[in-house]
């Protein structure tokens, strides 16, 4: 079997598919995206071009090394995150030639199901008291939020208190025991990191997310010292080596790698296993569509220590389509009792419409962050 060719496809909110095509007629699925840079992600995919067409696509990890070794340049969240939609494309091959789904290819499960979280609240987070119960009515037994707006290196005690009060609600409404993640998402930096840190632990929280950014990681124990709480971090690092410096600097309880930014199943595969051997938990990021939704699946249902998995339906960027929009199987990504199932079809277990998917791609979108400035007119982190 060859590779003969790859289509990529610009879709709403903010994705990119790959197509990866056989001349058995055998075609693989990824979704190599880095939110905010899709056509910096779709150019590097076809700069990669020339490595992939007219090999052989069961040689996955042959391929990994040549696109990540051979280039010279390598890691970073454009080239990893091509790479990873990539590898996806290669695995979901594999599974169908196989005819099973690629945890079977991986060692086989080690569950048969995994909890799930929801997103509540947005990125200026409002009445998330009333959105938990309404998942948790649902059927979900935990929701993430983000903390806060912009804060800066010293601000205002009163928004502090916003927070608290935000958390409160939830706990208030869902309960004592309801899981609550709270995303800092980079916004906060370390001095008012540790006070919203310490003054959190009253709520248990299930873990703090990105309290600093990893470019900070040495402050992680820093954080960590100054609560009592699971800290959560590592949808912005990349690799192995990304990784290997985090779980040495320490002070993290669960590592969130995302499937489509660190180097697609291959990579977080290994990722997860490094940290199992430092009994860190993994959580995979997956703000994304279905094919990066599969592919964390299929990881999850391999590694010991997975424990929880993000989902981003209903999350306050998918404007105009969803993730089971593009899924012709979409009974197989059903939330029961706040678990999903492990993928059932061969390959990673999503069936992409590609009729829509096409469709789509004809208006491609052009998604970018929010740009956002504090009070004194300086950039703030979003």
């Amino acid at each position: 079997m060859k590779i003969t060719n790859l289509n990529l496809y610009l879709v709403r909110p903010r994705w990119c598919f790959l197509e990866m095509e056989t001349d058995e007629g055998i075609t693989g699925w990824g979704e190599p995206v880095l939110e905010g840079h899709c056509d910096a992600v779709k150019a590097c995919v076809e700069e990669m071009k020339p490595y992939l067409i007219g090999h052989d696509p069961s040689r996955i990890e042959d391929i990994w090394s040549t696109i990540y070794r051979a280039g010279f340049y390598r890691g970073g969240g454009v080239l990893m995150s091509a790479i990873a939609g990539i590898d996806q494309a290669l695995w979901d091959i594999k599974g169908k030639v196989f005819q099973a789904p690629v945890y079977q290819l991986m060692g086989g499960p080690c569950r048969d199901s995994i909890r799930v979280y929801s997103w509540i609240g947005g990125d200026r987070p409002a009445d998330v008291g009333q959105a938990a119960l309404e998942k948790k009515n649902a059927g979900f037994t935990a929701v993430k939020m983000n903390a806060t707006e912009e804060l800066q290196f010293i601000d205002s005690y009163a928004k502090i208190d916003e927070v608290l009060e935000r958390v409160a609600s939830i706990r208030e409404t869902c309960g004592k025991h309801f899981g609550i993640a709270i995303d800092f998402h980079g916004r906060v930096h370390k001095p008012m990191a540790k006070v919203l840190a310490k003054k959190l632990e009253e709520f248990d929280p299930m873990f703090l997310e990105e309290p600093v950014l990893c470019e900070n990681m040495e402050y992680f124990p820093e954080i960590a010292a100054a609560c009592n709480i699971p800290i959560a971090t590592g949808e912005r690092l990349y690799t192995r080596w990304d990784f290997k410096r985090l779980l040495r600097t320490g002070g993290v309880d669960i590592i969130q790698p995302d499937l489509s930014h660190a180097g697609g199943l291959t990579e977080v595969k290994k990722i997860a296993a490094m940290a199992e051997a430092c009994d860190v938990a993994l959580a995979p990021h997956c703000p994304l569509g279905p094919i990066a939704l599969a592919s964390c699946l299929n990881v999850d249902a391999t590694c010991y220590n997975a424990a929880i998995q993000e989902q981003s339906i209903g999350i306050h960027y998918n404007v105009g389509k969803s993730v089971l929009d593009y899924v012709k199987n979409q009974a197989d990504f059903a939330f029961v009792d706040g678990m999903v199932q492990m993928p059932k079809i061969p390959g990673l277990g999503v069936e992409v419409n590609r009729e829509l998917v096409i469709e789509e791609s004809k208006t491609p979108h052009s998604w970018k962050n929010p740009v956002w400035r504090h009070k004194d007119g300086s950039v703030a982190e979003w």
